[in-house]
């Protein structure tokens, strides 16, 4: 399996911390949150063959640079952008990860801004019996959130029946964060995806496409997320964060 960290951001909520440095090389607790998340994944030896980030042309620098502290293979995939609004999306970064790297592979794709206080092994393993394409999910009980994620609506086998990103509406209470799954039969699906139209700025804009040409299953998430979007939330998670349980 390979992992993929979605790492092009700008993160212009967190200045003056992020404007002349990325924010998943940020430390929580005296540790980057790329690092955070890696070193869950080498927890169990061969779960991983290969790291791949995909950054911007003004961050790749810091990146190689941070990979050299690192003894597992990583590889930094510059997508040229030079500003936030010369940014290529998400899902675009994504795909071009995969072409430059040559993955063909099982895929984990991870938000290089997240922290999860459970081991992301327990979402491959998941996954893995589920032989499909898979994400996580979390009930949200308030309805202004709601309409600032992605909301799924699931079925009794754990499927994804529809998802929309930022509904008015909301179909359900089921948020999708920026952790997913792709099968290796799926890969090919992403380009068709972005050739067809679905939106290539928000990860989850590709699953909610992706879910209506195969089976993509959601995984109960066991414990929390920090989402570290702005100053706010860095603090909170600098005094929260104990680890993976």
């Amino acid at each position: 399996m390979k992992c993929l960290f979605l790492a092009a951001g700008y993160a212009t909520r967190l200045y003056p911390l992020t404007e002349n440095f990325p924010k998943p090389l940020l430390k929580v607790r005296e540790k980057p949150i790329l690092d955070w998340l890696i070193d869950d994944l080498e927890s169990q030896p061969g779960l991983v063959d290969e790291y791949v980030v995909v950054t911007n042309d003004k961050f790749a620098a810091h990146f190689e640079d941070w990979t050299k502290s690192r003894g597992e293979r990583i590889v930094v995939v510059n997508d040229g952008a030079k500003t936030n609004e010369t940014r290529l999306g998400a899902v675009k970064d994504a795909q071009l990860a995969i072409e430059k790297a040559q993955i063909d592979d099982d895929l984990l794709v991870l938000a290089g801004d997240n922290l999860l206080d459970f081991s992301l092994r327990r979402f491959v393993a998941y996954a893995q019996e589920k032989r499909s394409t898979c994400v996580m999910r979390y009930y949200e009980p308030e309805l202004g959130k709601l309409r600032k994620r992605g909301v799924a609506e699931i079925d009794d086998a754990e499927r994804i029946v529809s998802m929309i990103e930022k509904p008015a509406e909301p179909k359900s209470h089921w948020c999708v964060p920026p952790f997913y799954y792709y099968a290796r039969k799926d890969l090919k699906l992403i380009k068709r995806g972005i050739e067809s139209g679905c939106g290539v700025d928000a990860p989850g804009s590709l699953v909610a496409w992706l879910c209506e040409q195969t089976n993509v299953y959601a995984f109960e998430m066991p414990g929390k997320r920090y989402d570290i979007g702005d100053l706010a939330s860095y603090e909170t998670v600098q005094k929260e964060y104990q680890g993976v349980r």
